[in-house]
């Protein structure tokens, strides 16, 4: 999307892939490009202030360094508002989520990555004539090729498609690194990426940032189609739940890969937080979808569900947690941290309601399991309330009416805890469904404890912890990212080595040749040059070459491969 003229020959409808849409309107395209906007105004901002920086470091002038002062302030507190204008581009979520009609929180999806257009064709040009020999103009058509892929991949579309469209791509550079990229050498290229929480543009020769920003804009296009699926229904909810976790082993993926590239959001302690923010999405697809399947009447299931409530209510604390670091505290967007309180206390109050309604609604019958029921509070607690034994507090009516009316005061704080934090997050107060789900919550609660209160009751007793459980297991879906999938490019530029038997033939006479050795380092497939005197045979007359190696005449000097051959000084 950054404005880049490229140099070498255009072709008519060039990078239209499928799965690119360059000239979508939609209010995702819309708000990419707004993103666009705030990095190049930013970009502009940090540039003027170093500048400032640096004149008021070489100035004695005191008239100009006053002028200075004041120009520095005003580009501080501008790109201060920058900032937080790309943290509310950052926290908008609803423009992500599908068109439904049902009553389910927003998930939080990740933003793209932006890069520069980057143009391939003379360098690589000159690194095939330099580095192999060949005719450059031969793969001219598969450089403009890459080229075309590459744009295309910096406005996907919001579909599997899309997905497929960057995996395409990343396959495409690790065959590339290994033809272009030989022993850490780079043909004269920069990569340029900003950074999509801070907005800070990271430039780099090395493939590595390519790679680690690809896996990443893969990981955020799963998230938004996982944030745009209809969940009304349990497919749905299983294709959300799906998205998230292939997102959560495209993250795992990258940090496991690339642990040392310059940007923040592709740091360590970024990609822990947002792990955990996936994974627990998904969880909470999960439990949506148990949710919609219905939960039978009894004791043992609503207590099951109390349970699961409270797991998904633990997971989103640990994201609290993670992203409550101060590496990374200052960065995450306080939409994304209000949004995960708001759920922690929610699904806290949802299982506190739950065991509540399993108490007082319920009474242990003679047709019941009683050992069931016993087992499943037995496993609720890490201390029975009152040093009870669970079959005790299952038969009592006053104590299952006491623990329930205690647990619906726990749901009803929690609610209102809920409704508090939101209230403090502008972007929250816009959307309605988090209103109409929390009020409805918190009014159903209070109905329940309002009916069951009488004028004389004085108990305030506090209602144990539930332990969360979880029946399902939400782990990462590891990708596959294998090259052996995609058809390479440039297949033909190869060089193809001698066979080691013949190689192993003329050791003898190798070690005797190659006295004066090159001090350079030498990469597995570079080749050590040494003459040969005109009166012995030359060693490359039975050798195969390709067009990329071209056999040298009697009086030439040799080639001779050095990843067969390694002698040392003293050979």
């Amino acid at each position: 999307m950054t404005d880049s003229v490229r140099s070498g020959p255009q072709r008519e409808n060039s990078y239209f892939h499928k799965g690119c849409n360059p000239y979508a309107q939609t209010g995702r395209s819309k708000l990419q490009t707004h993103r666009v906007s705030l990095n190049q105004q930013i970009i502009k901002a940090m540039r003027l202030r170093a500048g400032a920086e640096n004149l008021l470091r070489v100035t004695d002038n005191t008239r100009v360094r006053e002028v200075v002062l004041l120009e520095l302030s005003f580009v501080n507190s501008n790109l201060q508002l920058l900032r937080e204008e790309l943290e509310t581009v950052n926290g908008s979520v609803q423009v992500y989520q599908g068109e439904q009609d049902s009553l389910c929180f927003p998930l939080i999806p990740l933003g793209l990555k932006e890069t520069k257009e980057v143009d391939f064709l003379l360098p690589f040009k000159d690194f095939i004539q330099e580095h192999y020999s060949e005719n450059p103009a031969l793969y001219e058509e598969q450089i403009l090729d890459l080229m075309d892929l590459r744009q295309a991949t910096r406005t996907p579309s919001r579909s599997v498609a899309g997905v497929e469209l960057l995996t395409s791509y990343y396959r495409q550079l690790t065959p590339l690194e290994s033809r272009f990229f030989p022993g850490g050498r780079h043909p004269h290229l920069f990569f340029t990426w900003y950074d999509s929480l801070t907005g800070l543009p990271v430039c780099q020769p090395h493939l590595s940032l390519e790679k680690a920003s690809v896996l990443f804009n893969m990981a955020a296009l799963y998230t938004q189609n996982g944030a745009r699926t209809d969940r009304r229904s349990p497919a749905g909810l299983r294709t959300a739940a799906i998205a998230f976790r292939s997102a959560a082993g495209l993250l795992w993926e990258l940090r496991e890969t690339y642990t040392h590239v310059p940007s923040f959001d592709l740091s360590p302690a970024v990609q822990g937080v947002l792990l955990h923010l996936l994974l627990a999405q998904a969880r909470e697809c999960s439990f949506e979808e148990m949710v919609l399947a219905g939960t039978a009447n009894r004791v043992s299931s609503l207590l099951r569900l109390a349970q699961e409530a409270a797991q998904l209510s633990d997971t989103y604390t640990g994201v609290e947690l993670s992203s409550g670091q101060a590496a990374v505290q200052s960065h995450v967007p306080p939409a994304w941290r209000r949004t995960v309180q708001v759920k922690l206390q929610h699904y806290r109050a949802l299982a506190h309601y739950l065991v509540s309604i399993a108490l007082i609604d319920h009474r242990l019958g003679p047709l019941d399991d009683a050992e069931l029921q016993e087992e499943v509070l037995a496993g609720l607690y890490d201390q029975m309330p009152n040093q009870l034994h669970p079959l005790t507090l299952l038969r009592s009516g006053e104590h299952r009416l006491q623990l329930g009316k205690a647990h619906l005061r726990s749901a009803i704080m929690a609610h209102e805890e809920a409704l508090r934090v939101q209230g403090l997050c502008p972007s929250l107060k816009k959307m309605q469904i988090f209103q109409d789900i929390l009020r409805g919550s918190h009014t159903r609660s209070l109905a329940k404890f309002t009916e069951l209160e009488q004028e004389d009751d004085f108990d305030m007793m506090e209602a144990p912890h539930i332990i969360g459980k979880s029946s399902q297991q939400i782990e990462v879906l590891k990708p596959d990212l294998s090259s052996d999938k995609v058809v390479d490019l440039f297949q033909k530029l190869v060089c193809i080595a001698p066979p080691p038997l013949l190689v192993k033939m003329h050791r003898s006479l190798v070690k005797t040749l190659l006295l004066p050795l090159c001090e350079r380092p030498l990469s597995p497939c570079s080749l050590t040059q040494c003459r040969v005197p005109q009166t012995l045979p030359p060693l490359t007359a039975s050798l195969p070459y390709t067009r990329s190696c071209p056999p040298p005449p009697c009086d030439a000097p040799v080639l001779v491969p050095s990843c067969y051959e390694s002698p040392t000084r003293d050979a």
